[in-house]
């Protein structure tokens, strides 16, 4: 820890058509390289694709997409003095749980099968909004694995 007291929390800015945090921290996990304008083109385009799909407002899929994926508990590895390692069940705040959601659509979207960034990206979204696809898939493995190791909860 830091001798110099705590690190102020910053806030993420909003994106300048959506005016949104969230579509900011989105395209935050999308951007490589320092190449935020392509980000933003690949979202954009998402987005333009989800409309078109749903004929919803795009910004509740992703907001319900999110809602859907952000786990609520996790696994981290711990070791014991013996020196085995085990996987102790961890309650996720909400922000990292956030978090956890927007890197496990984008990595669920990145595996699918498609022509570009932007239609796998809308239909992982779409995907995640009613319940299925590959980040979904993830949240119930890692549930699945907490529920597993429940009995190791009091190594916390």
């Amino acid at each position: 820890m830091s001798r110099r007291g705590t690190a102020e929390k910053r806030t993420a800015k909003s994106d300048p058509i959506f005016r949104n945090r969230l579509v900011n921290m989105v395209v935050n996990r999308i951007m490589k390289d320092g190449k935020k304008s392509l980000a933003y083109q690949i979202l954009y385009r998402a987005v333009k694709k989800i409309q078109q799909k749903t004929e919803t407002n795009p910004l509740l899929v992703l907001r319900q997409a999110i809602r859907r994926v952000t786990p609520n508990i996790g696994v981290k590895t711990r070791r014991n003095k013996k020196g085995s390692t085990r996987k102790v069940p961890i309650e996720i705040g909400s922000k990292q749980g956030r978090a956890l959601a927007i890197r496990w659509l984008l990595e669920a979207s990145q595996k699918r099968p498609g022509r570009n960034m932007a239609f796998k990206l809308s239909s992982e979204l779409v995907d995640a909004a009613k319940g299925g696809g590959g980040a979904i898939r993830k949240k119930e493995a890692t549930h699945r694995m907490a529920e597993a190791n429940r009995a190791l909860a009091h190594f916390r």
